[in-house]
């Protein structure tokens, strides 16, 4: 498991507030593997389910160590597939692993991606709002890309909306990126989810977001994804 720091910068001194799990394969025969690669394959393969429980208990355990050694706000995000989410006992498998490791439920945010949330939103929405009954938070990942609706905020029981790294590559030389992150962040204050921009690489790039009331950033102005002690070295 890797680790990409996530910052507030609507607190003084822009401090971390937790981190991205991100699961990383170095295979001796083929070295890094994307994972664009192996969870294509791992999904088609029947095996995503116990390489995704690999990744929920490792990132929760490794928050309640942060979260036990002076940072209780830490927070930790987890990807969830769509194979995860479907399987009728997913909502036990995230209790199983709260209570095993006594993780503080308010401190995991489970991430589904926005394509995912549209293929069948009235299920969809009785899963994350069944896995939100534990105390957890959920994020719409990479919104604004595929088949984009600013109903679905409204729709969907969310926490936070994280706008894809697509829009902030050219913010602030291009008008349509800029409108539409500020209009996103707009609708989410009145709404009271929060939002969590992607891709941030310049410091021009950070002083934009933060004049449109963004409050967490994610990039590699800030750190790539790393390995636990690394991170555990820089943020904690």
């Amino acid at each position: 498991m890797y680790y990409q720091p996530i910052v507030d910068i609507s607190r003084p001194g822009d401090p971390c507030s937790g981190a991205e799990a991100l699961i990383r394969w170095n295979s001796e025969a083929m070295g890094m593997i994307s994972p664009s690669e192996f969870i294509p394959l791992a999904e088609y393969l029947g095996l995503i389910n116990p390489i995704g429980s690999f990744a929920l208990k490792e990132a929760c355990h490794r928050c309640k160590y942060w979260n036990d050694m002076g940072h209780p706000e830490y927070h930790v995000n987890v990807n969830l597939s769509v194979v995860q989410l479907l399987q009728n006992d997913m909502k036990e498998k995230v209790r199983e692993v709260l209570e095993e490791t006594k993780m503080d439920p308010a401190n995991l945010t489970l991430e589904v991606t926005e394509s995912l949330a549209i293929n069948d939103m009235k299920r969809m929405k009785r899963i994350l709002s069944d896995i939100k009954s534990l105390g957890v938070k959920v994020a719409l990942d990479d919104f604004g890309t595929g088949y984009s609706s600013l109903n679905h905020i409204r729709e969907l029981p969310i926490d936070i909306i994280k706008i894809d790294r697509c829009f902030i590559i050219d913010i602030g030389k291009d008008e349509y990126a800029e409108a539409f992150v500020k209009m996103v962040s707009e609708l989410a204050e009145t709404i009271g989810v929060r939002i969590c921009v992607e891709g941030v690489e310049e410091i021009e790039q950070v002083e934009k977001l933060r004049s449109m009331k963004v409050q967490y950033i994610q990039g590699y102005y800030y750190g790539k994804p790393m390995r636990a002690e690394d991170f555990e070295k820089k943020y904690l």
